[in-house]
């Protein structure tokens, strides 16, 4: 009688079945790209049988053209990298919607790279980056030609003809950080934009300031002044070292007005927490006046009454500067607001740091001065730049009552 084999133990199914995965996935992601790329240029093919007139080698009397090839171009999809057979036609230029995905595509991953790139990402993260996001690992010089081809641009951009006259000039700084022979150094980039003729802000400029001195603006406005920047009556922006200086140089007849924002900030640094607000209101109403000569009888009013409070310090800021925050009284009264201060210009440099923040310290000054200069660049191609922000007529219509009064 035969022993009970039930209970001896069998082969295990591990060692009959094998299931290789990566194999698997690999030759299922290889059947779904020749399916993708079978299915795309079938499509190729039918559009242009219907830009023809009629299929390859079919005589008809309708027929429009005939067909000259082919050329083959690589098409990024979900499902890996495919070769697309592009028909060419003989009197007829192909144009589908497939071809203009990729150029789409194709453009927004150069956008990519190069914002990557102008961030301070190295060469070797970005290839990974790419390898991740799109499937394919990008080569360093194709890094490189975008590199060349993003400063390329932005330098045209930043060196292009200033047109039109611009009165209002609005000019600020600001302090970046840069690694330099191993070492965090401060750089700072000028900035200016501009108010024209017609009344429409627009970005003038941006150049690289190792410091906000005398040397640091006058080579900007040397800069804007040889781009074409006329016709200035009025600088705003904070007290920058050297600034007031270097504008007399290269626009002796602009007036200057002091930011009166900032001018609030440095008194406030002199007075104790408690009489901030107090002091703020006794300020304000200084640049409430109706007119330049009440604007200077206040001013005469707020230093006594700073005097009382014992706050010397802060009432001899007001008597040494408080004229230079007056300068706009001597335009159009619609006008005031927006040109005695320096928020406009504010706001983009905050711009600025926000999309700068993320890199730290920038690997050289090029990097830094390029990547402020694309974000420059793209906010004047957005609405920003359309708005009509003052209205010129009431200028020009204060120009000619001037001139019949003198």
């Amino acid at each position: 009688m035969d022993k009970d084999n039930t209970n001896l133990p069998g082969p295990s199914l591990s060692n009959v079945i094998q299931i290789d995965d990566e194999r698997i996935r690999g030759h299922l992601d290889k059947l779904v790209r020749g399916s993708v790329e079978e299915t795309l240029n079938a499509l190729l093919d039918a559009e242009a049988d219907r830009l023809v007139g009629a299929e390859k080698y079919e005589r008809t009397a309708g027929r429009q053209d005939t067909r000259a090839g082919h050329y083959e171009r690589q098409l990024h999809t979900k499902a890996g990298e495919v070769t697309l057979k592009v028909p060419k036609l003989r009197r007829q230029t192909f144009e589908t919607a497939i071809i203009e995905r990729y150029r789409r595509r194709e453009s927004s991953v150069e956008e990519a790279l190069i914002e990557m790139y102008l961030a301070g990402v190295s060469v070797r993260r970005v290839e990974d980056i790419t390898e991740a996001l799109w499937g394919t690992r990008v080569s360093p010089g194709t890094i490189s030609n975008l590199n060349k081809k993003i400063y390329t641009q932005i330098q045209a951009w930043r060196n292009q003809p200033i047109e039109g006259t611009h009165p209002y000039v609005y000019l600020d700084g600001i302090v970046m950080k840069r690694s330099w022979a191993g070492e965090i150094k401060n750089i700072s980039l000028l900035v200016a934009i501009g108010v024209n003729d017609e009344g429409y802000r627009e970005i003038l400029g941006i150049c690289e300031g190792h410091k906000e001195d005398r040397s640091g603006w006058s080579g900007f406005l040397r800069h804007l002044k040889g781009r074409g920047l006329k016709g200035v009556r009025l600088i705003i922006s904070d007290a920058c070292m050297g600034l007031m200086e270097s504008a007399g140089e290269y626009y002796p007849d602009a007036g200057w007005q002091r930011c009166t924002v900032h001018w609030y900030r440095n008194i406030f640094s002199h007075v104790p927490a408690t009489k901030v607000k107090a002091v703020a209101i006794m300020l304000k109403a200084i640049h409430a006046q109706e007119s330049h000569d009440t604007a200077l009888k206040k001013v005469g009013d707020v230093i006594a009454k700073l005097k009382d409070m014992r706050l010397a310090k802060a009432a001899q800021m007001v008597s040494e500067n408080a004229h230079e925050t007056l300068a706009y009284y001597a335009f159009p009264q619609e006008h005031w607001r927006r040109i005695r201060t320096n928020n406009p210009l504010e706001r983009i440099m905050r711009e600025i740091r926000r999309r700068t923040r993320v890199v730290g310290a920038f690997p050289d000054g090029n990097s830094c001065l390029n990547l402020a200069a694309a974000r420059l660049r793209h906010i004047a191609g957005t609405k920003w730049s359309t708005k009509r922000y003052l209205s010129m007529e009431l200028l020009k219509q204060q120009e000619v009552s001037n001139q019949i009064s003198a």
